[in-house]
């Protein structure tokens, strides 16, 4: 289980006997991979982690690779533990002519990350990183390292979307300049343009390799700028792994949003009442408020 910290005596003591320890993300993406059938193609895991925006970014991700008509299940720290969802689809049962998985769109938390060996998505993507879980931390790099992990197995075949206005996520992608093999880089951006998605005009521009895109956040239904750095991040995520323009645009025109994440509730005499309280950290808070323009009462 992810909850269970590492440094409690029985772990220590299994390390101390050369006791490998990995956790249920591990133990599903290495079924997959050791137990596929022979001429079986291997469904690709595309992975989201970061302290604000995984849940909302993940369902995106979901909903735009299944308009695109691929057979995608939701998973990981969003709900359903992976495991689950690998024993159950059929993927790695010899006797199943048609599994019906082509991706595991999958959230992922620091503690899930700590106990991976060989995990390795087709695509990741770290949102954003801020002071959180320091109470199991060691201070900041520490839970910098942990969320790092997250691309420690892939290659220049794979993808890695960072936050480019993100300075933590800045100096991890400096460092990847001397790694090899090292995951193709693309990054989102309110502030800059960069190679992959930025802010032109009020419109999403998407441009990297020979892919080019253009979404109006004022078509969208989920409003504030922290879900404008979503729908970069889960579009991106789509483009490199298959997904066409219309597919996700027509997720982004129709995506309602989570409950509890800037839920509109109702207007009562004028008045628009709306439910954030997934918003558990500063920083989601701020965010949020970022967004608006009229005056807000904090309640």
């Amino acid at each position: 289980s992810p909850g269970i910290p590492l440094d409690i005596p029985v772990l220590q003591v299994a390390r101390s006997r050369g006791i490998t320890i990995i956790g249920e993300l591990e133990l599903a993406f290495a079924a997959v991979k050791s137990c596929l059938p022979e001429g079986r193609q291997m469904p690709k895991f595309l992975a989201v982690t970061g302290t604000n925006g995984k849940s909302t970014t993940t369902t995106l991700l979901y909903e735009m690779m299944r308009a695109e008509g691929f057979r995608a299940v939701l998973c990981g720290n969003i709900g359903t533990a992976v495991s689950e969802v690998v024993l159950n689809s059929g993927v790695i049962d010899p006797l199943s002519d048609n599994p019906a998985v082509d991706f595991f769109i999958v959230e992922v938390s620091s503690f899930q990350l700590e106990t991976i060996d060989t995990f390795r998505p087709a695509c990741a993507a770290i949102l954003n990183l801020t002071p959180d879980h320091l109470d199991r931390y060691h201070g900041m790099k520490a839970y910098m390292d942990a969320k790092s992990r997250i691309f420690e197995n892939q290659n220049e075949t794979d993808f890695l979307v960072l936050n480019a206005d993100d300075a933590h996520l800045m100096k991890i992608a400096a460092s990847l300049k001397n790694v090899s093999p090292a995951p193709n880089v693309l990054f989102f951006s309110r502030k800059q343009r960069v190679r992959g998605a930025f802010i032109d005009k009020k419109k999403i521009i998407i441009d990297f390799d020979e892919i080019h895109a253009v979404f109006d956040p004022e078509d969208f239904i989920i409003k504030g700028v922290h879900n404008i750095e979503n729908a970069m991040a889960a579009a991106l995520m789509a483009l490199s792994s298959g997904c066409c323009y219309h597919a996700i645009d027509k997720t982004l025109r129709t995506f309602p949003g989570l409950e509890h994440r800037l839920e509109q509730v109702r207007m009562v005499k004028g008045v628009r009442y709306i439910n954030d309280s997934k918003g558990t950290n500063v920083d989601a808070v701020l965010k949020s408020l970022e967004g608006f323009t009229q005056p807000v009462i904090l309640l």
